[in-house]
This record gives C-alpha cells, structure tokens and sequence, in this order.
C-alpha cells in the first residue's frame, strides 16, 4: 500500500513539473525576427573597401536592410544590368556605361537605347584620380608620367592597363592619345600588359611583374602601392561616378535612402581617406 501511495506521489510530482514547464514556455516572450529588405548594389571594383564599410555601417544603423554587394569593373557589371540581373543600385566608374544603359543619355552612346535608370535618380557621386603607380622601391625609378612615356618609347619599361571595355583602361587609351603613343605599336613591342578590371591592374603591380600600372589613386592606397604621377583633366578627362537606382528596382525607396547616405558627411569622411573626392 506504502509503495502504491509513493508511485502515484512520484507521477503526481512528474506531471506537476511539465505543466509548469509548458506554462512557463508559453509565457516566455517570443523573440521577433526582423524582417529585411535585400538591397543589391553592383559597384565598380574601384570602390570595394569603401562601400563595404559604409554598407556595414548603414545595415548596422537599419537592421531591416541586408545590403548584397557586386564588384567589377563597371564593363562587366554593364553587360550584367543588360543581361537581366537583379539589382537595385549601379554605380560607375566611368559615364559612358551609366550612359549605355540611360535611356536619355546621347543616342550615339546609347546606341540600343536601353532604358535601364530610374528617371530622376542618378546623380555623380564621387571623383577620382587615374594614378601612375609603382612597385615598392620603384626598381626602374619611374616618377613621372614623362618618365613613363620616355621608357614606353626606348621600350624599356613595361606598363599594366585595363582592357578597353572598362573605365580605367579607356582613361589610359586617352593618356596614351595625348602624349602621341600608338596602344597597338606598344602591344605589339610587348611593353604593356592587361588586367579585366582596375584590381587586376593594381595587382600586378603590388607584385611586381610590371614596371608600373595606371589605376585609380584610390586603388593605389588600398593595395599601399607608391603613386608617383597623377593625370590632369586635359590628359585623359575627369573621373567621374555616377549612381542611379535601376528601373528594376523592387526596392526603389531603400536604394534611394542608401544613396542619400553615401552623400552624408559620414561616407565623405571614409570616401576621402581612400582618395576619393565626393562631388554629389
């Protein structure tokens, strides 16, 4: 009788403890989680560090924002927009490719007439500066642009360009232009080499399989690489980036609140430790 009296004590207690353990979890609070808004930001290479800062910052201040970055050259990343990608922000190193993909842009650039920017959202941003830069020590003691050309001429220093399809190589095609050089005679003297995008550039120069590379001043700082020459407007044009929410957009009033942070004083402050100079 004693033992019955105990089992059923025991059950008694077991089933006493689950009920307050049940109880207990539905009056716990439940933690909500934040639902977010995906942002996706196609950027020129050029800007990798400094908007990988900024979109932390910003997603740390809006937790309901998940930015996703692309960076490439802005050719690449062009074609991409062109080819249907999702995205809600492009930002250029060069006008031509915004250009490319605007429908109110020069038909004569705009040759397909493409209609990819948002009307009334693009803007420029940012300026930069395309950089003579060299190898640590500057074994071939470049320091100038006139000390470039001079070596491109005997043929003995060899310089790394971007291709022709993304900004920074074009900046240099008109570098080349102004001091009266032949890109084709000077590739085919074997004295320059390619890179995809500005990072490829910079790349072979931090490892010194070139004798110089012409990138952006930016890039020339976050690779720590020597800048010895910087180009004038006259030499090959103003770097400007233009920025514009994309007509795809699913998301139009976040990509333009992220924009409108990139003009604050706290993104110029971080722009220009890179070199860049904010214009917008």
């Amino acid at each position: 009788m004693k033992h019955k009296r105990t089992l059923a004590l025991t059950l008694f207690l077991v089933l006493s403890m689950s009920l307050c353990a049940c109880g207990a979890k539905e009056d716990a609070p439940v933690e909500q989680e934040i639902e977010k808004t995906e942002l996706i930001v196609f950027a020129a290479a050029s800007m990798t560090e400094t908007l990988t800062e900024l979109g932390n910052a910003y997603m740390t201040e809006n937790e309901n924002v998940a930015i996703v970055f692309n960076f490439d050259s802005s050719g690449t990343l062009k074609k991409q927009i062109e080819e249907g990608a999702d995205v809600d922000i492009f930002i250029s190193a060069g006008q031509k490719q915004m250009n490319q993909l605007d429908i109110n842009a020069d038909p004569a650039i705009n040759t397909d007439g493409l209609d990819f920017v948002l009307e009334g959202t693009r803007f420029n941003i940012l300026e930069n500066k395309v950089a003579l830069a060299v190898p640590e020590g500057n074994p071939t003691g470049i320091n100038s642009y006139g000390d470039l050309i001079a070596g491109l001429k005997e043929g003995s220093i060899m310089l790394a360009m971007g291709n022709s399809d993304v900004p920074v190589g074009q900046y240099t095609q008109k570098l080349l232009k102004y001091f009266e050089l032949v890109e084709e005679d000077l590739a085919s003297a074997g004295v320059i080499t390619y890179g995809s995008n500005v990072k490829e550039v910079a790349t072979q120069v931090s490892e010194a399989v070139v004798d110089c590379g012409i990138i952006y001043q930016t890039d020339a700082f976050s690779a720590d690489l020597t800048v010895v020459d910087t180009a004038t407007a006259e030499m090959c044009g103003q770097v400007i980036y233009p920025a514009a929410v994309m007509n795809g957009s699913k998301n139009v009033e976040t990509a333009q609140a992220f924009l409108e942070y990139l003009t604050t004083a706290e993104a110029d402050a971080v722009f220009e430790t890179v070199g860049f100079t904010p214009v917008a």
